[in-house]
């Protein structure tokens, strides 16, 4: 299996990437948590969703395979574990799985794994509620990134591993993983990115950190990512504010293990 090279920085996240816990707001809709109900965040990063999950009533655990991230979780008062989603070690725990914004940082091969790990920590009739990115998903973004990396032999999609799978697609994993799709839709989702006329850069710094470190040379990986922003500019970023919208596609879906 290949895994992703991102690696994750709680400081820079909470300062550049609060708004990934915002948008989850549909998603938590769609699980409609109740009270007293055992709820598994599956990669549940510093914990700031999980602690809204928890507010309902509901009884919320996190798991996430990042130490870094784990530490912000647990500091918020979440039970969380470390583990990857590929192997969850519960069975038949849970009312519900719940994830946001995680899903599409698990590899193509490593997906029938992690959606069986899920399916296994639910009780029969349990329900997986999730959001991740969708086909298409930063497009422009992620072509930039790989022209500007080609140089310096590195493969930004091959490094970065991410996943954005077509509705079809997913709903087809996810029927051979066992569960009944019940709702899974693609959806468009232009996202404003803070930080002004720096959104994107600090974009590049958060979400492909890993892959911009394998470049050794501070100067020419600085280089790399004003390269990028160039590149994206005309597509991306508004010429009067000199904000930034990323090109971000979601994939929602409610699911039930049978």
């Amino acid at each position: 299996m290949t895994f992703s090279a991102q690696t994750w920085d709680t400081t820079q996240y909470a300062a550049h990437g609060r708004y990934v816990a915002a948008y989850g707001a549909a998603a938590v809709d769609l699980l409609a948590p109740q009270p007293g109900e055992r709820i598994l965040d599956a990669g549940c990063g510093d914990g700031v969703l999980t602690a809204q999950l928890a507010a309902t009533g509901a009884i919320l655990r996190g798991v996430d395979v990042s130490p870094a991230m784990l530490a912000g979780a647990r500091a918020r008062g979440i039970e969380a574990d470390e583990a990857s989603l590929t192997a969850l070690p519960y069975d038949s725990e849970f009312d519900a799985v719940f994830s946001n914004a995680a899903l599409h940082w698990i590899p193509a091969d490593a997906q029938p794994a992690a959606l069986a790990c899920i399916y296994r920590a639910l009780r029969p009739g349990g329900r997986f509620v999730a959001e991740m990115g969708g086909f298409a998903n930063i497009a422009a973004i992620r072509a930039a990134l790989s022209v500007v990396l080609a140089p310096h032999g590195l493969d930004a999609e091959a490094l970065a591993a991410s996943f954005y799978p077509t509705a079809d697609h997913y709903r087809t994993l996810l029927e051979a993983a066992g569960f009944t799709v019940n709702q899974i839709e693609i959806i468009p989702r232009p996202t404003p990115l803070p930080d002004g006329p720096d959104g994107m850069t600090k974009w590049l710094e958060t979400f492909r950190n890993g892959v911009l470190d394998l470049i050794p040379n501070p100067a020419a990986r600085k280089q790399a990512v004003a390269d990028t922003v160039a590149l994206l500019k005309p597509i991306l970023q508004d010429t009067q504010t000199q904000n930034w919208t990323a090109d971000y596609i979601r994939l929602r879906f409610h699911a039930t293990r049978t």
